[in-house]
């Protein structure tokens, strides 16, 4: 169910990019089933003909946006560099988000940012401490204004009007069913909720400071404090979240306050500071240039009618904002995209009008309701959610079974495979280990560990021979590590297992570090090493650098676990 008071406006202006209104209303319906939905139910829960649907599923396959799997349409990692320009832009997680992090390290608490968002608070960073008895939000979650700490400080600023949608919204949806991460309550309690809420907001506004005592849920308790701008206007609230189990309501402030105050003096001297040198991973937000122009007109050379250049162009609009871009006139978005003037305007207006930027008439900044196009599920993928999708590509084009492994101590740790169907082949189920110095997926991380710490697990390890052509020796070894590092791959041949011929190559992080390894296990009777070589290291590694691209945009503001 959609937000009710993020539903469309009824009266789209004339500029209005129809197309790209029915891309974001099936990306709406997509984030709201947690970012899968059958393409019937998308039909039928947005009004749209299949013939329509279809085609706008199909140009956000295009933009990598959508896969298909099946009946079901699902968000794909790419669609996070939309929330990521906006993200970038405000610069909030990357000028608080450090503080944050340490904030929490030293209370061993959860703790996040939140902005406003309409009469609601949604999240741009989290430090969570993960424990049995908690509730968890993502980047991107939406919750009601008056259930949690944060609310009550934003709507300390609402005029009137702002007041009157609060409670035609809360009318509405009394159940909050419009704000899946937050579970349901009562239809009975809205009676007393605005003035219960008005008196929050005028505590928290002669405090400077505002309590959650269990208003999401039972046992789960929060401070937050403002955090203002050079014009003391608050940009976004940090908070502090505990469980009665540890803290009670009443304690929580006196334990956390000092801290959380200091913290929020820290942030504010951040945000009035000059940042200092390039911005960090400017290039993370995608400025597409004059070069999507030519990429548009393959699209619909390739897919004719099924390619919507208009949505897309639309869409693409958003990743003109990032770093140092927060504002910016028609003119330059027109320059960052490569798009004709008339059609960045259409754009811009469109995404104006359904509340994505925001405008003064001059400049148009992107606001946090970005967000909710996919962000919260996508920002929940784990490094095999990822990968799943490039190893059944692999699969099928190589014919061989395809894994992915991590480093366990000293062993590989399997954490995604795609098997494929042969007389002969090895049943490995998630979670096996190996020793890591004798496969492929091994020698491949242990390839890319820094040189001490390399030279260190060699010399602890003793090598036992489980076949007969299992290499032990340990320079040897280190000479077989060496050369996958500068190779950028590790072959090993029936060293595991009798038979058994496998290639592998690694796959990078952000920081150009290796975090897991990608391998094809087959028979070697099959194929002689070099023709191994010849046949599947070339797709091995479109596999691996289709996961390091999708990795690449969902890590730069999410933590993506390996398993």
């Amino acid at each position: 169910m959609t937000h009710p008071a993020a539903t469309t406006p009824s009266a789209p202006p004339p500029e209005a990019v129809g197309p790209l209104m029915r891309s974001l209303s099936v990306l709406r319906q997509l984030a709201s089933g947690g970012g899968r939905r059958s393409v019937g139910d998308l039909v039928r829960d947005t009004g749209l003909a299949r013939s329509t649907v279809d085609r706008v599923l199909s140009t956000l396959t295009r933009l990598g946006y959508v896969r298909t799997e099946g009946r079901d349409a699902v968000l794909a990692p790419r669609l996070l560099e939309l929330g990521n320009a906006y993200l970038a832009a405000c610069e909030l997680p990357d000028r608080l988000g450090p503080l944050a992090d340490r904030l929490a390290d030293e209370l061993d608490e959860s703790v996040s940012l939140a902005v406003p968002d309409g009469d609601g608070v949604r999240f741009v960073h989290q430090a969570t401490r993960r424990r049995a008895m908690s509730l968890a939000f993502r980047i991107g979650d939406l919750l009601p204004a008056e259930r949690g700490a944060p609310g009550a400080l934003f709507a300390d600023g609402w005029d009137e009007a702002d007041w009157r949608r609060w409670r035609a919204r809360r009318a509405a949806d009394p159940s909050d069913a419009g704000f899946p991460a937050v579970p349901p309550r009562h239809s009975e309690d809205g009676a007393v909720a605005a003035d219960d809420f008005m008196a929050r907001v005028a505590a928290a506004r002669t405090a400077g400071w505002s309590l959650d005592d269990q208003l999401i849920e039972p046992g789960l308790v929060a401070v937050a404090a403002p955090v203002r701008d050079a014009d003391g206007r608050p940009v976004c609230a940090l908070s502090v979240v505990s469980h009665t189990s540890r803290l009670s309501a009443d304690a929580l402030p006196g334990a956390v306050l000092p801290r959380l105050r200091e913290t929020v003096s820290a942030m504010e001297d951040a945000l009035r500071a000059p940042r200092k040198g390039p911005a960090p991973d400017a290039a993370a937000t995608t400025a597409p240039g004059p070069s999507h122009a030519t990429w548009m007109r393959a699209s619909k050379q390739e897919l004719g009618p099924e390619f919507v250049e208009s949505m897309a162009r639309g869409l693409i609009t958003l990743t003109a904002f990032g770093t140092g871009r927060a504002a910016l006139p028609l003119t330059a978005v027109a320059e960052a995209t490569g798009l004709a003037r008339a059609t960045a305007r259409r754009a811009l207006l469109t995404l104006a009008h359904l509340g994505y930027l925001a405008t003064d008439g001059k400049l148009f900044r992107p606001t946090p309701k970005v967000l909710e196009l996919g962000f919260a599920p996508l920002s929940g993928l784990t490094l095999p959610d990822i990968a799943l999708p490039h190893l059944a590509s692999l699969v099928e084009r190589v014919h061989d079974s395809a894994s992915m492994a991590v480093l366990a101590g000293d062993d590989i740790q399997y954490v995604a495979r795609v098997p494929t169907v042969r007389i002969m082949s090895v049943n490995i189920t998630l979670g096996t280990r190996f020793p890591a110095y004798p496969t492929s997926m091994g020698r491949v991380l242990l390839a890319g560990l820094p040189p001490a710490e390399r030279s260190a697990r060699l010399a602890r390890l003793r090598p036992e021979p489980l076949t007969r052509h299992t290499v032990t020796d340990p320079a040897r070894l280190g000479a077989l590590l060496e050369e996958a590092r500068s190779a950028g791959y590790a072959l090993v041949d029936e060293e595991l297992e009798e038979g058994l011929r496998s290639l592998a190559v690694p796959v990078h992080d952000r920081t150009g570090r290796v975090v897991a390894a990608v391998n094809v296990s087959t028979h070697a009777a099959r194929r002689s090493p070099e023709e191994a070589r010849e046949a599947l290291l070339p797709a091995l590694r479109t596999a691996a650098a289709g996961i390091e691209a999708d990795l690449w945009v969902a890590g730069r503001y999410a933590r993506i676990p390996v398993q």
